[in-house]
């Protein structure tokens, strides 16, 4: 559509004819800014690039404008809400897909932060509501906060991409980062991990298991547990093998710190009596890995299924 034929159509017309036309071809300034206004409009989020006075307006009235920013003049930059500095359009292709990866990744903390408190703050309160002795000290609640902080400030800012990160459409300007469907998904993974260790707990104390080695073998069992929510939050809806592939060096430095840690509270007495765990043998550890194991397996078995209804960005 030229120029010519827009200035004969009505609003209602342009925003009609908004579907059928690709190309505006020598238009005036003002009748940018009629196009622009028509698609916000039509309800499209509209951007709009540009560097001369002239397409001031345009890129003010624009959702996001983008200037130029070594040959766009000071009015260009001053109505956009990006200037790109190497004047490269190829910019906003990387600047789109940096910014889906941070907020996907922020969605992702989101989601662990929030199933990993639901174990436990189950764990804590089953004995005072239940009558068994106390399984989680503060000790142990400042040694699970030291792994879920840098797990959620270090390693999922440092996920990669999803690999459908520009194929899939935009999000909506009005959808929530946390949706209802995404908290009903971490609680249950949450309840999920609680359901098991918990299990473990009140079985190993009726078998008639000393109360040091239960909370040792709990405790373990509740760190695996929370590593196998690190990895099923790692991707939304791709296999697991995914989720174990992609390079991620803060989630190794934070796993092996992990380790290392849990291994002096075995080994060390002083480290053990701070814990008050008692010793566990190899069986012991395999129920722990186990209950870690198996939570990995059920949730990435039901996540694909769910992603959609649950408004989970699919791969």
């Amino acid at each position: 559509m030229t120029g010519e034929e827009l200035d004969k159509v009505s609003d209602a017309e342009l925003c009609a004819r908004m579907r059928d036309v690709t190309v505006f071809a020598r238009i005036m300034p003002q009748q940018k800014l009629r196009v622009v206004n028509a698609l916000k409009a039509c309800g499209e989020i509209v951007a709009m690039t540009g560097d001369g006075v002239n397409d001031a307006p345009s890129l003010k009235a624009a959702h996001i404008g983008i200037a130029m920013g070594s040959r766009g003049t000071d009015v260009a930059r001053e109505a956009s809400a990006i200037v790109l500095l190497d004047d490269d359009f190829g910019s906003v292709v990387k600047a789109i897909r940096l910014g889906r990866r941070i907020y996907d990744n922020l969605r992702k903390a989101m989601e662990f932060i929030f199933a990993v408190h639901v174990p436990i703050a189950g764990l804590a309160l089953l004995p005072l509501v239940s009558g068994l002795p106390i399984l989680l000290g503060p000790i142990h609640i400042a040694f699970l906060e030291m792994v879920i902080d840098p797990v959620c400030s270090l390693v999922f800012e440092a996920e990669v991409a999803e690999e459908n990160v520009m194929r899939r459409p935009p999000r909506a300007p009005d959808e929530p980062l946390f949706s209802g469907g995404l908290i009903v998904w971490c609680v249950l993974q949450g309840a999920l991990a609680f359901v098991l260790v918990g299990a473990i707990y009140v079985i190993a104390l009726r078998c008639g298991v000393p109360e040091n080695e239960v909370r040792a073998l709990a405790f373990f069992s509740l760190v695996a547990a929370i590593i196998a929510l690190i990895f099923v939050n790692r991707t939304f809806s791709t296999a697991l093998v995914t989720a174990f592939s992609r390079p991620n060096a803060a989630l190794v430095y934070v796993l092996s710190g992990v380790a290392g840690v849990l291994t002096i509270t075995l080994t060390w007495p002083s480290a053990t009596r701070l814990f008050r765990f008692g010793p566990i043998g190899a069986g012991d550890l395999a129920v722990a890995l186990g209950a870690g194991a198996l939570v990995l397996l059920i949730l990435d078995f039901f996540k694909p299924r769910w992603a959609a209804r649950l408004r989970v960005p699919k791969s």
